[in-house]
């Protein structure tokens, strides 16, 4: 594997010796099938808004977020064995908008989080336009998953495949929003793709 470019959010890499197939899972995987942070349940304690709560819940849980996977581990492996999760599969983010005299666009700079790491990846992003004595209050919990769950925990937003003239020769780009950064994408996935070559040869050993 060689890295052709490498700029910002998005990278391009050569894969040689790879047959078509092996180099597409590697592409899938990069999409959707490394974990991300990602808030799944939202309890709303206040909101005087003029949208729903669904509607709250759902701009919050497309706020991408930065993430880590060195420190935690999907729900579905943690040894906490919960619903409710624990800091180890589960990060609190709290917004209060608190009340103002004026209109004004509640953003992501207002979600702040009990992790470090874990927090949107731009205060930039709008998520709700409060008229004035409006108020908005919640707790959001963000966990690990997987974009072929749902599409708010897609690795990346592109991962394109292309040939080049030369026999089991292709190049990858991927494209992220900054969830986590490109080569990190690909090194998961390879890692994903080595687990799932693994889990399969075992598979076809105890059939045979």
């Amino acid at each position: 594997m060689d890295v052709i470019e490498e700029s910002g959010n998005k990278i391009v890499v050569k894969l040689k010796g790879i047959p078509i197939q092996y180099a597409n899972a590697l592409r899938r995987i990069c999409l959707s099938g490394v974990p991300t942070f990602a808030i799944d349940d939202v309890v709303i304690i206040e909101n005087s808004s003029v949208l729903a709560d669904e509607g709250v819940a759902h701009r919050l849980a497309m706020t991408p977020l930065r993430t880590d996977l060195s420190r935690f581990v999907e729900p579905s492996a943690c040894d906490c064995h919960s619903e409710l999760g624990c800091s180890k599969c589960r990060v609190l983010l709290m917004l209060d908008s608190g009340v103002s005299d004026t209109t004004r666009t509640v953003t992501s700079s207002d979600l702040s989080s009990e992790d470090e790491v874990v927090k949107p990846v731009s205060s930039n992003i709008p998520i709700i336009v409060l008229a004035p004595g409006q108020k908005l209050k919640v707790e959001a919990y963000a966990r690990l998953g997987r974009g072929n769950e749902h599409a708010k925990w897609n690795s990346s937003t592109v991962a394109v495949l292309t040939q080049t003239n030369n026999p089991e020769e292709h190049i990858l780009t991927v494209e992220t929003v900054g969830n986590l950064t490109p080569s990190e994408v690909i090194r998961a996935a390879i890692d994903e793709l080595e687990k799932r070559l693994g889990e399969f040869q075992q598979t076809m050993a105890t059939l045979g």
